[in-house]
């Protein structure tokens, strides 16, 4: 079984047992969270579609972690104008295991 989720503006397919980094959720370590936006929900050959979201439909998961990801690095330069500009960005994420799939 699997589900198609919305979360923090993107959109995932997840599946029980499963370790997902999303946006960063305002969540405990430890904590179950419902994600509640279900877009699809597949189960083998019977797949439901939402308009926009599936009703009924809702995934458990678990906080196991929070953190912070790669940097990327960000250059700006014009060309003949003596600008150059270096920054750089580490995105928050939260780690979530997925523990079921309801309806």
């Amino acid at each position: 079984m699997y589900a198609v989720v919305k979360t923090g503006g993107k959109q995932y397919k997840v599946a029980p047992g499963e370790k997902l980094k999303v946006e960063q959720i305002p969540a405990d370590v430890g904590a179950e969270v419902i994600l509640d936006q279900v877009l699809m929900v597949g189960d083998g050959e019977a797949v439901r579609v939402g308009q926009p979201t599936v009703s009924g439909a809702t995934v458990k998961a678990t906080v196991v972690a929070h953190g912070r990801g790669e940097k990327i690095r960000i250059f700006k330069m014009r060309r003949r104008k003596h600008y150059q500009k270096h920054q750089g960005h580490r995105q928050n994420f939260t780690e979530l295991r997925i523990e079921a799939i309801v309806g």
